[in-house]
């Protein structure tokens, strides 16, 4: 294990790039150093974190020299809650940088030859973005330096915001968040209220002990909203109460939602879901439907969705053309959750097979295919490593093309193996982690060659960046 060095400080070392995971790069005595809380192009004292032989660890704590690309941070958490790191660094830049991450990515981890690959599909909007988030209850709450200098005698300690970075059981009480559009920030901030002011326990990590747990708040692009309120013991006056009062100030919502979460993690997936009020989804609208009307989605509060809704129609679209379909081919939709690229591109294909390992993103697939009336569609439930086998293909047929989107560990080896096996003549790939994604197509590029490469920007000031990939088979 490397050691903790507090003591060390080096002195005015200039900052010269980008490493992976959004940390910074520099180089002290031919050393690698990554860098927390600088940006390239600033000079700095580095504390050191961590030491090993060939590099470190550090954190800025002195800035002497500000990088010309640097911007003045717009939320007044940045630095202390763990999201949006890249709020300081001009936008142009956050998107070049996330372009030399999956060009590195593909080519040394992958050995793979590319195209010239395109700048970054910037995101329509960098903030209010998302279209959920999940804030968390605790009873420990983290203080920054100023408020414990300012708030003197602490009587309330806890807080409905995120979780601080390394920190499972502090939770940073937020006071606004830019990533969601409102009404997210009023109803996290009136849920705080109305458990404070009636003396409802806040969530004990360590214990695991508390009423207030978790609040999810879902919006959609039509102007629905959910939200759902977790809770770590049924206590049925106060939930009723909580739930009666949130109503009474919020009449516009869509869907509200309630569940009992005893365990030990935060993971809602085994545990039913109780509505309260509305109905027990929302539905979600993209372009390019059938008949050029919107394709609806149904959300609930298990589906999963691209989190950012703007930037999802630039990307499906993207999916749909690289796919290059005429009508007559068969695809293969791989990891197609509720079947959203999977309707995207059914009108263009004779038929759109849907594989996915939880059966039920399958039943909001069907429920979704119905709803817009999309009927040259299948859509099947199981690991893919086990379901892509020889009955299958007798099932639907052999692809002609292939669409994956796996979650960031990539694909299991066995599903690229299958993928080979099936030699589909193109293949397009999506993936949220082009490390894992260069790995797979290492494994694919004796057979395709990459012709098309196309990052995209999903999460503005951050450093995670989506890949589009498009493979062709090669001749002979």
């Amino acid at each position: 294990m490397g050691r903790r060095k507090k003591d060390i400080v080096w002195p005015e070392v200039p900052i010269t790039g980008w490493a992976s995971k959004g940390k910074a790069l520099a180089k002290v005595e031919g050393m690698a150093v990554f860098v927390q809380g600088a940006v390239p192009g600033d000079v700095a004292d580095l504390r050191v974190m961590k030491q090993r032989k060939k590099y470190a660890e550090a954190k800025a704590i002195r800035l002497h020299t500000l990088s010309p690309d640097r911007v003045e941070p717009f939320c007044a958490h940045f630095g202390v809650c763990g999201g949006c790191k890249w709020q300081d660094l001009a936008y142009e830049k956050q998107l070049a940088f996330k372009h030399q991450e999956v060009v590195d990515q593909l080519e040394r981890l992958g050995g793979l030859d590319l195209p010239e690959v395109p700048p970054t599909l910037a995101s329509p909007r960098t903030t209010h973005y998302r279209n959920k988030l999940e804030f968390t209850a605790g009873s420990s709450r983290w203080f920054t330096t100023e408020e414990l200098r300012d708030l003197g005698d602490i009587a309330d300690r806890t807080a409905l915001g995120f979780h601080i970075p390394q920190r499972f059981d502090r939770i940073l009480e937020v006071t606004e968040c830019h990533l969601q559009p409102e009404p997210s920030n009023s109803i996290r901030q009136f849920v705080a209220r109305h458990a404070r002011a009636h003396g409802f326990t806040f969530y004990d990590a360590r214990e695991h002990t508390g009423f207030l747990r978790n609040l999810t708040v879902r919006t959609a692009t039509t102007g629905e909203v959910m939200v759902m309120l977790h809770l770590g013991h049924e206590d049925v006056a106060a939930r009723e109460a909580l739930l009666d009062a949130l109503v009474a100030e919020f009449p516009q919502l869509t869907s509200v939602l309630w569940v009992i979460n005893p365990k030990r993690n935060d993971t809602i997936w085994d545990l039913d879901v109780h509505t309260f009020h509305g109905r027990d989804h929302i539905v979600e609208q993209l372009p390019d439907g059938p008949g050029g009307a919107p394709l609806k989605f149904r959300i609930g509060p298990k589906t999963f969705f691209q989190t950012n809704p703007e930037q999802t129609v630039h990307m499906y679209r993207l999916v749909r053309d690289l796919a290059s379909l005429t009508g007559k081919e068969l695809v293969y939709d791989l990891y197609c959750g509720a079947g959203s690229i999977t309707l995207f591109v059914a009108a263009q294909a004779a038929r759109v097979v849907g594989a996915e390992i939880v059966p039920e993103a399958v039943a909001d697939a069907e429920r979704n295919a119905a709803l817009n009336g999309v009927q040259n569609v299948a859509f099947e439930a199981g690991d893919l490593k086990d379901l892509l086998g020889p009955d299958f293909v007798e099932r639907h047929g052999r692809p002609d093309v292939v669409i994956a989107d796996p979650p960031r560990a990539g694909m299991h080896e066995d599903v690229v193996r299958r993928i080979r096996e099936l030699a589909p003549e193109r293949i397009v790939y999506v993936s949220c982690n082009p490390a894992t994604q260069a790995r797979d197509l290492a494994l694919l590029k004796d057979l395709y060659t990459v012709d098309h490469v196309q990052p995209v920007d999903m999460f503005p000031h951050t450093y995670h960046v989506e890949n589009v990939v498009r493979l062709i088979k090669r001749k002979g």
